[in-house]
């Protein structure tokens, strides 16, 4: 019963992305009532993570990520990323969507929505940073795309950077998007156009 529900998970989670798939979907999918998966599961986080199998809870692994402080948030964002999705069960789901010919924004939703609304907006908000959810959307984009560069397109040299290497490059652009006193640059409302 468990492993329907997990096969039902993955799929709904593959098809619809994090935010349209709810629980009791899931649910219906598997053949069991919502009561039975949230006994498994408790939440649609959990959920997730069981079915994309990664190596954590993002319930505990939160609160390690945000208790250190802003210092260094960045780089541990980029660790918890990379170190999930090397992982080469986590990928194989990345991997067989993309030889089944999914797009790789189709292959990056679930995650990438994971990642924005479980992790990078909740730590947005409790460190109170301005532009908190434009801030969540940049950082779990590049996140997504390095790891679906390195792991899944497995462009060079980024596929055989070591880890330490990819961290020490990824995470200060990561950094700064946390950083309240660096404001995001604005597009000037008289900034040249095309043809004028």
């Amino acid at each position: 019963m468990r492993e329907a529900v997990l096969d039902a998970a993955r799929s709904a989670f593959h098809a619809k992305g994090y935010l349209r798939t709810s629980v009791k979907g899931v649910a219906s999918a598997a053949g069991v009532a919502p009561e039975v998966v949230t006994r498994y599961y408790q939440s649609k986080d959990k959920l997730f993570a069981a079915a994309m199998r990664l190596p954590f809870d993002p319930t505990s692994a939160l609160p390690e990520l945000i208790a250190p402080g802003l210092d260094g948030m960045g780089e541990r964002l980029t660790r918890v990323t990379l170190e999930t999705l090397s992982d080469p069960e986590t990928r194989d789901d990345l991997i067989a969507l993309a030889k089944a010919g999914a797009s790789a924004s189709r292959v990056a939703t679930p995650l990438r929505e994971f990642l924005e609304l479980e992790m990078v907006d909740r730590i947005a908000r409790t460190i109170g940073v301005p532009d908190a959810r434009l801030r969540s959307n940049l950082i779990a984009s590049y996140l997504i795309g390095i790891a679906v560069t390195r792991y899944v397109v497995k462009a060079e040299p980024l596929a055989s950077m070591p880890e330490e290497e990819v961290v020490r490059l990824v995470s200060p652009t990561i950094q700064d998007w946390l950083t309240p006193s660096r404001p995001l640059p604005r597009a000037s409302m008289s900034s040249p156009r095309f043809g004028s």
